[in-house]
């Protein structure tokens, strides 16, 4: 006979089934940090042991999607030695949109692609009084934090959407990145967000 499900557990599969609904992406870990933060104090093999009874898991892109399929015929690349790069005047319309945001930065970093070292795109800095900075070759570990968060973006949002247009596409992932920094749980911060990490930290730089 089947053992009955507490009320304790019928609460905790209910916001559990609510998370999962709003986040997919989010492991039984990721949903132990996000209860442990709305005061629901559950371990991850609990939190398993109840998806399980739900009958969900996490829906992420599978490892390995990139292997060839027997039988596929796979086209040559063609792309090499050819100069790829962003338009000038995209590249200010989003400096624009984030000058527009965001108080005035102190520093602005790039590398030196073209549409960053253009005259167009640093004098829009110097009028803001920014100073500029740019990496050197080689630098590959300064682009790591930002790849990792263009990685979760792209499996916990991207991937798992259709967009119909452009302006949808903006919305949704600008309120992704919101998650992201104030209520997605981190492992690698000790299941602490980076907003918290941030402001945590701010007061002593201040007065450092």
């Amino acid at each position: 006979m089947p053992r009955p499900v507490s009320d304790a557990d019928l609460m905790r599969m209910r916001r559990i089934d609510e998370l999962h609904l709003e986040y997919p992406f989010a492991s039984s870990r990721m949903l132990r940090d996000m209860l442990f933060r709305q005061g629901l104090e559950v371990g991850r093999r609990h939190v398993k042991t109840l998806m399980r009874k739900m009958s969900i898991e996490a829906i992420y892109r599978r490892p390995n999607t990139s292997k060839p399929v027997p039988g596929r015929h796979i086209y040559p690349y063609l792309l090499r030695g050819m100069a790829i790069t962003m338009e000038v005047s995209f590249c200010i319309e989003a400096l624009e949109e984030a000058l527009s945001r965001n108080e005035k930065p102190e520093i602005f970093n790039t590398d030196q692609g073209s549409q960053f070292t253009s005259e167009a795109f640093t004098g829009r800095l110097k009028e803001e009084g920014s100073k500029i900075s740019m990496d050197g070759r080689g630098r590959w570990r300064d682009n790591v934090f930002v790849e990792r968060i263009w990685k979760s973006i792209k499996y916990e949002e991207v991937y798992l959407h259709a967009y119909g247009s452009v302006s949808e596409a903006r919305a949704r992932i600008g309120r992704y990145i919101g998650f992201y920094n104030a209520m997605r749980p981190h492992s690698s911060l000790k299941a602490r967000t980076p907003d918290q990490v941030y402001f945590n930290r701010l007061p002593e730089a201040m007065a450092a």
